[in-house]
C-alpha cells in the first residue's frame, strides 16, 4: 500500500455519495452524459479568493494566471472576481477578452512571442512582459510601424530563486526574463523610444509550500526592484511579484499559511524603499486559486487481478490528467487523492492500482492505494484536478479525445 494525498475538506458526502457544489456525482455525470469528466466548483474558488483578499495588503492587486485553467467559463468568472488576468499566448489573450477581461488589467508573459502576437497585444492595450532584449527590439519596431505606444514591463531573471519550489524560474541561466544586470539599460531604451514602461515582472518559482521561502522571495523581489529602478533612474510604475503559492497534493504536505505571508508582505510594503513609494503591486496566482476546486471522474470498466495485484481499469487516464499520472514534471511518482465517488467517506477495504484506458504502463492514476471496494460501473474521483489538468494533458493521444468540463457555482 502507498499513501495518497488528502481529499480537500470542501468535498462532502451526500447520501453516501461524493457531492460537488451540492450535487451528487452521479447526477452530474447523468447531466454530462458520459465520463471521463472534469467538474469544477466555483464556490471553492470564491471562498479561497475571499480568504486571500482578507489577509493580503489592501493595496495589493490579485491576478489570475489563466494558464492554470483556461476553461472559458472559468476565465469569465475569474475576470469578474479578480483584479486582472495574466496570459501566456495570444490565444489566451483573445479568450480572456472574449470572456469580459479588461485588456488594461492584463499582462502577457512567455518567451518566444511572435511578431503577430506582439502586435495584437499592443493594439489591444495589453502589457507585454518583455523576456529579452531581442523581444524588446521587435516590440519597439512594431510600435513605430503601427503608431501605437506599446505597454512594456521588463520581466527580470532575478539573482535568486524561490527555495523549495516545484519549478524554479530564476537565479540561473533561463529562457525567462532579462538577467538583472542588463535590465537598467533596457529600461532606459524602452523609455527613450516612447514606449509606456509599466515596470517589472519578477517571478522566482512555483508550487512552494513553505511560507518562509515565499516571504523571503517577496522581500528580495522588493529590494531588487528598488535597486533596478535606481540604476535605471526611474521609479517602476508597477511591480508584479509573481506568485508561487503551492497546494498540498501529496501525503504529509500542509496547506500554505497565507495569513503569515500576507502579514509579512504588509510589513514589507510599509517599509519599502522610497523609489517604490508610488509603485503599484500585484501577485498572480493560478494553481492556488483553482487547483483544489476540480474533480476528475472516471468510470471503472474492468476489474482484474494480475500476479496477485488488483487493477481497476477506468475510461480515463493520463490523456486528461497527466499530472495525476506522475508524468508532468515530477521526479518521483506520488499519488494524488482518490476516492470511490459512490462510496465517498467509506472506510478502505482493499489495496488496488487504478489505471486508465491507454496502452502504456505510464497510464496510472493510483498506485497501490487503499480504497473501498469498487466494481465495474463505479466511478473513481481524482481530486486536485482544477489546475493543469485538461489543458495540460495530451487529449489527442491515441484518439480518445478530450473530456467534457463543467463549471458549477459560478
Amino acid at each position: 500500500m502507498k499513501a495518497m494525498g488528502n481529499v480537500p475538506s470542501d468535498f462532502k458526502a451526500l447520501d453516501g455519495e461524493l457531492a460537488i457544489a451540492g450535487q451528487k456525482a452521479s447526477a452530474i455525470i447523468a447531466q454530462a452524459g458520459r465520463t471521463p469528466l472534469f467538474v469544477y466548483d466555483f464556490n471553492i474558488v470564491r471562498a479561497r479568493f475571499a480568504a486571500l483578499r482578507a489577509v493580503m495588503p489592501p493595496a495589493l492587486s490579485l491576478h489570475f494566471a489563466m494558464k492554470a485553467n483556461p476553461l472559458p467559463a472559468m476565465v469569465g468568472a475569474m475576470a469578474a472576481l479578480t483584479d486582472g488576468i495574466d496570459v501566456a499566448s495570444v490565444g489566451e489573450m483573445r479568450l480572456a477578452i472574449s470572456q469580459g477581461a479588461d485588456p488594461a488589467h492584463m499582462s502577457f508573459a512567455g518567451p518566444g512571442k511572435r511578431d503577430t502576437e506582439l502586435e495584437a497585444a499592443i493594439r489591444a492595450g495589453v502589457t507585454l512582459n518583455c523576456e529579452s532584449a531581442g523581444e524588446a527590439e521587435r516590440t519597439l519596431a512594431i510600435q513605430q510601424r503601427i503608431g501605437i505606444a506599446a505597454k512594456i514591463a521588463v520581466r527580470v531573471n532575478p539573482d535568486f530563486e524561490l527555495k523549495g519550489s516545484g519549478m524554479r524560474m530564476g537565479g540561473r541561466a533561463t529562457a525567462f526574463g532579462v538577467d538583472s544586470p542588463e535590465v537598467p539599460a533596457l529600461v532606459r531604451k524602452i523609455r527613450a523610444e516612447g514606449a509606456d514602461w509599466r515596470g517589472f515582472h519578477i517571478y522566482g518559482g512555483s508550487q512552494a509550500l513553505g511560507p518562509d521561502a515565499i516571504i523571503e522571495m517577496q522581500r528580495a523581489t522588493l529590494a531588487l526592484a528598488a535597486r533596478l529602478g535606481e540604476a535605471a533612474g526611474h521609479a517602476p510604475p508597477h511591480l508584479n511579484l509573481g506568485g508561487g503559492f503551492g497546494i498540498p497534493y501529496f501525503p504529509k504536505e500542509q496547506p500554505l499559511d497565507i495569513a503569515r505571508i500576507g502579514a509579512a508582505l504588509g510589513e514589507q510594503l510599509a517599509a519599502r524603499p522610497a523609489i517604490l513609494a508610488e509603485t503599484g503591486f500585484a501577485i498572480e496566482l493560478g494553481r492556488w486559486l483553482v487547483g483544489e476546486c476540480g474533480v476528475y471522474l472516471a468510470t471503472v470498466v474492468d476489474r482484474k487481478t494480475s500476479h496477485g495485484e488488483t487493477f481497476l481499469v477506468t475510461d480515463g487516464g493520463l490523456h486528461h490528467q497527466l499530472a495525476a499520472s506522475g508524468n508532468f514534471g515530477t521526479v518521483v511518482r506520488r499519488n494524488y487523492p482518490l476516492a470511490v465517488a459512490s462510496r465517498f467517506g467509506a472506510p478502505p477495504e482493499e489495496t488496488v492500482t487504478v489505471v486508465g484506458c491507454l496502452c502504456t504502463p505510464l497510464d496510472k492514476l493510483g498506485d497501490q492505494v487503499e480504497l473501498p471496494r469498487a466494481d465495474v460501473g463505479d466511478v473513481i474521483a481524482v481530486f486536485m484536478a482544477g489546475a493543469y489538468g485538461a489543458s495540460a494533458s495530451p487529449a489527442a493521444f491515441l484518439g480518445h479525445g478530450p473530456a467534457p468540463e463543467i463549471l458549477l457555482g459560478a
